[in-house]
């Protein structure tokens, strides 16, 4: 067992470990551990006979000042270490989670019998896996080496899961290639011809058969390969347009891919969408992860969240790594005229606004690796982040008759700010305390000094306060027609008094609030509001920062440390986080009660907070869980802006009957949640749930 505590100033850090086995330090003989400020990390791993030096590296791939704390060896039997090895893949590896520990053991031996290897060397692959992870900025090359290699399947797997496959759906690869090089155009054909799936054609319109570079290219692969005739389907000169034609297709293809020349496709790129395109059967749009080519090498990482349209109205993360029901794509002829001018961000805006959410099928494999083209960041993708059309965007929603307006932010993405009813809704802000008054003061004062929505009220929920300065404040708040103070004479449950200020308020919007949060931009509350009274919105989360401005809450990522976590925690306020993400509005699973905005009849329809079960903790993501199963979709904008002080006024749980009952609460969320917990559809299975930074899984 290698336990390690290192002191950092980075947000996230791995520190690595490399064994000279007499030759020299050798990168592939490194290992890796994540360390947080304040823990000692651990893992297993194997420490070869006759090895001559350890290496440490505190911050594998990062620069910054550190402090080693711990750094050692503890040695162990095999049988135990192979035992913690197979409860880690139980929790930790996306392919064996809550398969129990037996289940996991017999895959191995299962998958080993079927590739020739000992289920011991797969075991310390898969576990290995579980920690070869850090900022993918860094760290993807790793993860290519050691991860993907696992996940993805051999093409002797993938022949016989493909003679399994009951119906073989066929896609079509449209190719733009308006001013391609030709090395752009080979590098796409060259993947297609690559494909462990066959069951494919590449569709070349009748201009782009007339380029020279592209016939050439053509007639070329069929000479090395006359099977290549095969997968062809030319538009012919006498048809009477290029969406005549695609729409004639649709007898023999029942899906069509954009790319542009210079994209490669992955070798089981195909397989990957015709097999989930048969378990999912519904599929009206198959999309998958993608990384970027700069000059030969695959980096930056997209790893997408599954459907999540408020993110789609921010950035087009779903991207050209995406398949399309043909005989849909259709009724979309405005849109796809040309194969060499498609918006594909309006394409798919257009295209999801028409299918059911069970339609829209994401699969979690790198599919595309897509052509990155620095001085078209803005249409293709930002270095970050996923890219936007910001026309799009406006025309979508001058489409469909919303009233809002679309800003462009450079870089970024897009901002939409939801106009407000002509009747601003009355909110309440309820905010439960004891004593505390430190906390209580900034927290009322500044809502009151800085807030510039007006019609809102403030319920302070008094839970037994006895403090002298803090019942006087009560007496002179009062003054503020803005405030009232309720007495709460019972002990502290957190789910109960807000419940009973729920009841006791006169919003139509309820909006919990902790007494140790601060506004920072005046128009937080219109920002939420503006979200809240949204027909299928539930809860709304606000972004919330440390004070000393790292970030506390992003929204919550449901399986983070077994239970959930906040996205992105310790960022600084300027990061853009994964994929430009904590600058975007977008759908998330949770938000934490610390600022949450919903509307009263969602609130009650759901049951409130739940008093009996989890009168602490979790009662928020309880709730946001329920919500959503009401079949609203929660939202987190990074547009209003709070500090948060974080369970100043509650402490810790650190008695006896406070872990019995912090017990007690996350067994029952995992009894009530323990299938979501295995899957955040806003997160993606290739990320960690080990860590808060949206690192490598």
């Amino acid at each position: 067992m290698l336990e390690i505590e290192i002191e950092h100033d980075q947000t996230s850090a791995a520190a690595g470990v490399t064994f000279d086995r007499g030759a020299g330090f050798d990168r592939r003989d490194t290992i890796y551990l994540a360390v947080r400020r304040g823990r000692v990390a651990k893992r297993i791993c194997y420490v070869p006979r006759g090895i001559k030096r350890i290496r440490l590296e505190p911050l594998s791939g990062q620069k910054g000042r550190f402090s080693v704390k711990v750094f050692r060896f503890v040695w162990l039997t095999p049988r135990f270490a192979h035992n913690r090895m197979l409860r880690r893949l139980n929790y930790a590896d996306r392919h064996f989670q809550g398969a129990g520990e037996q289940k996991v053991l017999e895959a191995l031996k299962q998958e080993g019998k079927e590739e020739n290897v000992s289920w011991k060397r797969l075991l310390a692959a898969y576990y290995e896996g579980t920690f070869a992870r850090g900022a993918p900025n860094f760290n993807y090359a790793l993860w290519r080496e050691q991860i993907e290699p696992l996940r993805e399947p051999s093409n002797n797997r993938v022949a016989v899961a493909v003679d399994k496959l009951s119906e073989r759906a066929c896609f079509g690869i449209l190719l733009s290639s308006k001013g391609a090089s030709r090395d752009d155009i080979s590098t796409t054909l060259a993947s297609l011809v690559s494909q462990r799936y066959s069951n494919w054609y590449l569709l070349i319109s009748f201009e782009q058969h007339a380029e020279g570079v592209v016939s050439h290219l053509i007639d070329q692969l069929l000479n090395e390969n006359e099977s290549i005739a095969q997968h062809l389907l030319v538009q012919p000169s006498e048809s009477e347009s290029f969406y005549a034609w695609l729409t004639s297709l649709s007898p023999q293809l029942d899906y069509i891919s954009f790319l542009v020349a210079g994209d490669a496709l992955a070798i089981n790129a195909i397989y990957h969408l015709a097999a989930h395109s048969q378990q999912q059967n519904r599929a009206k749009l198959l999309y998958g992860d993608e990384d970027r080519f700069i000059e030969g090498e695959r980096v930056l990482p997209n790893f997408k969240p599954e459907w999540n349209p408020d993110l789609l109205l921010s950035a087009n993360y779903i991207g050209r790594a995406a398949a399309f029901s043909l005989p849909l794509l259709a009724q979309h002829r405005t849109l796809i005229e040309s194969p060499e001018h498609i918006d594909i961000h309006a394409l798919i805006l257009a295209f999801t606004d028409t299918i059911a959410i069970d339609e829209i099928q994401h699969v979690a494999y790198v599919v595309l690796h897509r052509r990155y083209v620095e001085e078209n960041q803005p249409l293709e993708l930002t270095p970050n982040g996923p890219g936007y059309s910001f026309a799009a965007v406006r025309q979508f929603l001058e489409s469909k008759g919303i009233v809002a307006m679309a800003s462009e932010r450079k870089g970024i993405g897009c901002r939409v700010r939801w106009k407000l009813p002509e009747t601003l809704p009355r909110v309440s802000l309820l905010i439960p305390t004891r004593d505390t008054i430190q906390m209580l003061r900034p927290c009322v004062n500044r809502i009151l000094e800085l807030t510039d929505y007006p019609n809102y009220e403030i319920l302070i929920l008094d839970n037994q306060s006895s403090d002298p300065e803090t019942l006087t404040y009560f007496a002179n708040i009062q003054r503020d027609k803005r405030v009232r103070v309720l007495h709460w004479n019972y002990p502290f449950n957190y789910s109960a008094i807000n419940n009973f200020g729920a009841r006791n308020c006169s919003g139509e919007i309820i909006g919990l609030v902790n007494n140790d949060v601060e506004p920072i931009n005046s128009n937080w509350l219109t920002e939420m509001v503006s979200h809240s009274v949204r027909p299928d919105i539930g809860c709304v989360g606000a972004k919330l920062y440390y004070p000393d401005d790292t970030l506390q809450h992003a929204g919550v990522i449901l399986g983070l440390g077994g239970i959930a976590g906040h996205a992105h925690r310790f960022f600084s306020r300027e990061e853009g986080g994964f994929q430009n993400r904590l600058h975007q509005v977008q759908n998330l699973s949770a938000v934490t009660a610390a600022c949450l905005l919903l509307r009263r009849e969602v609130f009650e329809n759901a049951g409130g907070l739940d008093e009996k079960h989890l009168p602490v903790a979790y009662n928020d993501v309880d709730l946001c869980l329920k919500v959503r199963e009401l079949g609203y979709r929660n939202l987190w904008t990074p547009f209003a802006e709070l500090y948060h002080h974080e369970s100043v006024s509650r402490g810790e749980d650190d008695s006896p009957s406070k872990k019995a009952r912090a017990k007690s609460e996350v067994d029952y969320f995992r009894s009530r949640w323990g299938k979501q917990l295995l899957h955040d559809p806003a997160y993606n299975p290739n990320l960690t749930v080990s860590f808060e930074d949206f690192s490598l899984r």
